[in-house]
C-alpha cells in the first residue's frame, strides 16, 4: 500500500506546471500567467510565487534557492541590477541565438543591453521604467516657473522653486536600492559614472571620485539641508515620496510613472462607483469626489528629470524587470514558450495599462490606448533612451551597499564623499572591509 501511494504521488497526471516567481504588483502578472496558460492550450500551465516587496530581499530569496539548485524556479521576474550576478553564477538559462532573434524583435536597445552578460542574452526584457519630474501646476505658477513637458529644469531651480513656495521636493533617499538609482543618475547627469570598467569584476576601478561625483554630492547635500526636503527624506521611498507629493505642502517629485496612473485609476474607480450608485445622495457625494479628483489630475504636471549641470541633458534613472529562466528548470522548452507569451507586445501593453510600467517593445508606445492613458508617453520613451543604467557587474550587491553606506543620509554628503566611496568599494571587493 505504501509503495502504491508513493507511485501515485510521483505520477504525471497532467501538463507540466511552470512556477513563475514574481515581484509584488497589483495583480497583472497573475493575469498574464492565466492568459498565457489559456493560450498554451494544455501544453503547460503557469502558477505564480510571490517574492518580497523589497528588491534586495527578492534577490536574497532567489539566490538561496538557485544556489541550492532549485529546479522549481522555472521563470523569475528579475530586477535589472542583479542579472550579471545571476548569469555569472550559472543561475540562469542562456537563450540561443535563434531564441534571441525571435524574442527580442523590436525591443528597445537600452533594456536589451541590460539583459546581456558577456555578449550573451540571459533574460528577455519584460518591462522598463524611468522617472520624470512631477509637479503641481499650481505650485509651479506660484513659483514663477514656465514649465512643461519639454522644459529642462536643473535641480537647483527645482529646489529654489520649492523653497519660494514653501513646498517640498520629494525623492527616494532611504538607505535602499532606490537611493542608489538616484545617486547613479545624478553622477551620470553630470557626465560621470560610478565605475570605470564594471566588467573587471573585483579589479574594477571606481570612477565616482570625480567632478561629476562631487556635483552629484552637492545636489544631495543642498536638498538634504534645504527647507524643501521632506521631514522623512532619510526614510523616503517611492510610496512615501508619492504620499508627500500629494500632501498639502507637496510641490515637486522625482518618481516612476505609477504615481500618475494611481491618480487616474482613482478617478476611474470613482466614476464606476457613480454608475453603480443606487441613491441620489450617493451620486451627489460621488460627484463631489469626482470633481475633486479631476482637479488633482488636472493639476498634475510632468517634465524631464532635472539636470545637474545647466545645459547638459539629464540621465534619468533606468529601472525595469527582466524575465529569466532558471538554470535548473525541468521544462526549458515550455519556459521559453511562456517567456514568448509573457513578453509579447500584447502582454506588455496589458502590463503598462495595469501597472504603469513601461514596455520594452517599441510598437507599444504608439498604441492609441497607451497614448490616451499616458499623455507623457513620448517623454517617457525619450527618457528611457537617455536613461542611466546602474553598473552591470556580478559584484553589484557590494557596489550598491558601499554607495548607500557612504551617501546616507543626504544632508551629511559632502565634497569628500565620492573619494571615500571609491576607497570603500575597493576595500569591500578585496575583502578588506565589511559593509
Amino acid at each position: 500500500m505504501a509503495g502504491a501511494a508513493l507511485a501515485g504521488c510521483s505520477s504525471d497526471s497532467g501538463p507540466p506546471t511552470l512556477t513563475w516567481y514574481i515581484n509584488p504588483d497589483n495583480g497583472t502578472q497573475q493575469k498574464l500567467a492565466d492568459t498565457c496558460t489559456q493560450e498554451a492550450n494544455g501544453r503547460y500551465r503557469i502558477t505564480t510565487a510571490l517574492l518580497p516587496r523589497d528588491s534586495t530581499a527578492q534577490r536574497e530569496q532567489l539566490v538561496r534557492r538557485l544556489a541550492a539548485g532549485d529546479s522549481g524556479i522555472d521563470l523569475m521576474s528579475l530586477d535589472l541590477p542583479y542579472l550579471a550576478e545571476f548569469a555569472n553564477a550559472g543561475f540562469l538559462r542562456e537563450f540561443s541565438s535563434q531564441e534571441q532573434s525571435e524574442l527580442t524583435k523590436d525591443m528597445l536597445q537600452g533594456p536589451l543591453e541590460a539583459a546581456r552578460w558577456k555578449d550573451q542574452l540571459y533574460a528577455v526584457p519584460f518591462n522598463t521604467n524611468t522617472q520624470l519630474l512631477w509637479y503641481h501646476k499650481s505650485v509651479a505658477r506660484k513659483a514663477g516657473l514656465d514649465v512643461g513637458p519639454n522644459t529642462n529644469l536643473t535641480w537647483k531651480q527645482v529646489i529654489a522653486a520649492a523653497e519660494r513656495t514653501g513646498t517640498t521636493v520629494q525623492v527616494q533617499a532611504s538607505r535602499y536600492e532606490g537611493y542608489s538609482a538616484l545617486i547613479n543618475s545624478l553622477v551620470a547627469s553630470a557626465g560621470g559614472q560610478i565605475l570605470k570598467n564594471p566588467e573587471a569584476g573585483k579589479d574594477v576601478t571606481p570612477a565616482i571620485d570625480s567632478a561629476a561625483g562631487r556635483a552629484a554630492a552637492d545636489v544631495l547635500r543642498t536638498l538634504g539641508r534645504s527647507k524643501a526636503a521632506s521631514a522623512d527624506i532619510s526614510n523616503s521611498d517611492e510610496g512615501t515620496s508619492q504620499a508627500g507629493f500629494l500632501a498639502d505642502n507637496g510641490g515637486f517629485m522625482t518618481n516612476w510613472p505609477f504615481v500618475y496612473t494611481a491618480e487616474t485609476g482613482t478617478l476611474t474607480e470613482l466614476r464606476q462607483q457613480r454608475e453603480a450608485a443606487k441613491s441620489q445622495s450617493q451620486r451627489a457625494e460621488l460627484d463631489k469626489q469626482i470633481k475633486e479628483q479631476q482637479a488633482r489630475v488636472d493639476d498634475f504636471g510632468w517634465a524631464r528629470w532635472p539636470a545637474v549641470v545647466d545645459g547638459r541633458p539629464s540621465a534619468p534613472p533606468l529601472g525595469g524587470i527582466d524575465l529569466a529562466i532558471g538554470a535548473f528548470t525541468k521544462h526549458p522548452a515550455e519556459s521559453v514558450d511562456a517567456v514568448r507569451c509573457i513578453t509579447s507586445p500584447e502582454s506588455q501593453k496589458t502590463y503598462m495599462l495595469g501597472e504603469g510600467l513601461l514596455p520594452t517593445v517599441e510598437s507599444v508606445y504608439s498604441d492609441p490606448e497607451i497614448k490616451k492613458a499616458f499623455p507623457m508617453s513620448d517623454l517617457l520613451r525619450k527618457s528611457v533612451d537617455d536613461g542611466a543604467p546602474r553598473p552591470i557587474t556580478p559584484y553589484y550587491p557590494d557596489i550598491t551597499a558601499a554607495v548607500q553606506r557612504m551617501w546616507h543620509p543626504a544632508r551629511a554628503v559632502g565634497p569628500t564623499t565620492p573619494a571615500a566611496t571609491a576607497k570603500l568599494i575597493v576595500a569591500v571587493l578585496h575583502d578588506d572591509e565589511l559593509i
